[in-house]
């Protein structure tokens, strides 16, 4: 066999696209990333452009988007039928997904900053108001 027509291993993928072996496998798993052909030596044999698919995965995630949603965008950009206003819904998507987070982690913020000022710091944990005001809207 020609050397020079061979792919990547698994762990030359890994490394090409600054990612752990276990990811590319759980990638695999999740069929994101097709199960490439294997070697006479039982290698994976993995094509160059398995390092762009891999990284275009990674860069979705930092974005917020989940397994499922990075499978929708990979879906759109092979589908010839799919267009740019099809990839931009599901941004808006992530978006809207993103302000609604956002806007809760700031009453939980503002939450905890009350009860932290109304806690004075010393004395028993028993009387400390931040467990008093979580028990209390755990008994609701």
């Amino acid at each position: 066999m020609d050397m020079t027509a061979r792919g990547l291993t698994v762990g030359q993928l890994a490394r090409q696209a600054g990612v752990g072996v276990p990811t590319i496998r759980f990638y695999e798993r999740r069929r994101l990333l097709p199960k490439p052909p294997r070697r006479a030596s039982g290698y994976r044999d993995y094509p160059a452009d398995a390092v762009r698919r891999v990284r275009f995965i990674r860069h979705a995630q930092e974005l917020g988007f989940s397994l499922r949603e990075v499978a929708e965008l990979l879906s759109l950009s092979m589908d010839p039928k799919s267009s740019c206003a099809d990839v931009r819904t599901r941004a808006a998507e992530k978006v809207a997904d993103i302000d609604a987070k956002a806007a809760s982690l700031k009453r939980m913020r503002t939450v905890l900053r009350d009860l932290m000022d109304a806690c004075p710091g010393d004395g028993p944990a028993e009387i400390c108001p931040i467990l008093r005001a979580i028990d209390d809207e755990s008994q609701r």
